[in-house]
């Protein structure tokens, strides 16, 4: 990076929670800058609470009352001195009524201006401003459906299947597949309701279904001067119900032809928009035709974003400070990607009762620590998972010299994590690790819900590996219950968790 620093940024308040809290206050300590954690009463004894220099109150536990609450979070800001907010991502993270609220109070909002959320949140926007810079886009609609008439005529010319999509919507929510003529119209209806009620925006526009595809994401940064980097590919492809379970990084599909035509298209894309900070294009990849169709982008860091870190060597994080505070990009950086990455989504969910939500207590921890494995996470042993908020509890991200070797690495790690008191995804991961429609690469966005309809329909029971983990995980629990647990917020396996208290008390 060039440039001199055209804005001092001393204090970070970040208005999120969980891992990625955890992850921005060690950046912002990286680079010498305090950091401001804001908990709700849910979050009374979570780690990320107790790893920044100060905390404070925001509210109850619904995020309506307390991490969705923009005029607290700016008070909050104001309250501890904080010259910028990192919106993380969920929450207020692509808002951008938070972005202007922000600026408006003469904070620094680190993320791209309101103007470039608002146009990217707006899937027909979005659409719109990529078409103009000759990014290619799935076939569909020209705006939202607003009649059933339209819709008819609409549905036919496009052909079936397709998806229904919320114009607003966004995180793999609003999207609706419709197979056949007779079912279109229920499935708009629905749509449209959902939307309204998800995104108060009801709007509703139609995209040719891409069967066999893949889902793509290119990592650019922009530095709201001119100038984008892409920093390679991540493959998202395994998912349920729209929802990533597991990213690697690159793909193991995207040959350097392909590669380099999507670096053009994500560059002419985020470039058109003058694009400033971490930001995400999103495509679909068709595996016969060797053709990608943008999906959307999303303006804020992603879930998956360590795997991209670990093949690049670039700090996200670190970037988005930086640009924030003005610096500017070098034009046309030589970045080599180095090896394979993959992370896996470690939820509080029963992968073996239709991923049913999983709250309590964790009353067993252990962390493993090995060679190029990293663990993004915020729990401690004695923590108590609630219903409120999303259920992702960590990330296992692994590295290796070739995806065979991340694979395997990633199959170690998760053997050896455990979790207890709670049901996890850990041993989906640990049986996904073992597929041979994994192991070789050879899946795209359907493979996944299809395995597990084939282990439902069967009813397979989890393997002997797993049921090796599982006796493993109930030892530890037992052995934990007979001896004195770390109830200190902030301790256990989680580290450095500072042990200061809230600072500056409530925000009502």
């Amino acid at each position: 990076m060039s440039g001199e620093s055209s804005k001092n940024i001393t204090r970070v308040l970040v208005a999120n929670r969980g891992e990625i809290a955890i992850r921005i206050f060690q950046g912002c300590r990286e680079r010498g800058i305090e950091s401001v954690a804001v908990y709700s009463e849910a979050d009374a004894s979570a780690p990320h609470r107790y790893a920044a220099d100060e905390a404070l109150l925001i509210g109850t536990a619904a995020p309506a009352d307390s991490y969705l609450r923009i005029d607290r979070l700016i008070e909050a800001a104001r309250q501890s001195e904080a010259d910028a907010i990192h919106p993380g991502y969920g929450f207020l993270s692509e808002n951008a009524d938070f972005a202007r609220a922000v600026e408006k109070a003469g904070l620094i909002f680190i993320g791209p201006t309101p103007l470039q959320i608002e146009s990217m949140g707006d899937k027909v926007r979005a659409r719109e401003l990529m078409e103009s810079a000759s990014v290619p886009v799935i076939p569909g609609t020209d705006g939202p459906i607003d009649d059933k008439k339209t819709l008819q005529k609409e549905a036919k010319r496009i052909g079936y299947p397709l998806l229904l999509k919320a114009a607003g919507g966004g995180g793999g929510k609003g999207i609706r597949r419709v197979d056949d003529k007779k079912d279109l119209e229920s499935a708009w209806e629905r749509t449209r309701s959902e939307a309204l009620s998800a995104f108060g925006d009801g709007r509703v526009y139609i995209e040719r279904f891409v069967s066999s595809a893949r889902h793509i994401e290119a990592q650019i940064v922009g530095d709201g001067h001119g100038c984008v980097w892409f920093l390679g590919e991540r493959e998202c492809s395994l998912q349920r119900h729209h929802q990533k379970v597991l990213e690697e990084s690159p793909s193991p599909v995207i040959d350097d032809e392909t590669r380099s035509r999507l670096r053009e298209a994500a560059i002419a894309g985020a470039a058109s928009i003058n694009y400033r900070g971490a930001g995400t294009m999103e495509f679909l990849y068709d595996q016969t035709t060797r053709e990608f169709f943008f999906l959307e982008m999303n303006t804020r860091l992603q879930v998956e974003h360590p795997v991209t870190e670990m093949v690049s060597g670039i700090d996200l994080v670190g970037m988005q400070l930086d640009i924030a505070a003005g610096k500017k990009l070098e034009h046309d950086p030589d970045l080599p990607i180095r090896g394979w990455s993959i992370e896996f989504r470690i939820c509080a969910e029963d992968p073996y009762n239709e991923f049913c939500p999983s709250t309590g207590q964790i009353r067993a921890l252990r962390i493993p620590h090995a060679p190029f494995c990293r663990i993004d996470g915020s729990i401690r042993e004695g923590l108590e998972i609630t219903p409120y908020y999303d259920p992702l509890l960590a990330k296992a991200i692994v590295w290796g010299e070739d995806r065979d070797r991340a694979v395997n690495r990633m199959a170690a790690l998760l053997t050896r994590l455990r979790i207890g008191g709670i049901h996890t995804t850990i041993p989906l991961g640990i049986e996904l690790c073992k597929q041979d429609w994994f192991v070789a690469g050879q899946f795209d966005t359907t493979t996944l819900e299809t395995w597990l309809q084939k282990r439902k329909d069967e009813k397979l029971e989890p393997d002997t590996l797993q049921l090796i983990s599982a006796v493993i995980a109930r030892h530890a629990l037992s052995v934990t219950r007979n001896q004195t647990s770390p109830t200190t917020p902030g301790g256990g396996a989680w580290g450095d968790a500072g042990r200061n208290e809230a600072i500056g008390g409530s925000l009502s």
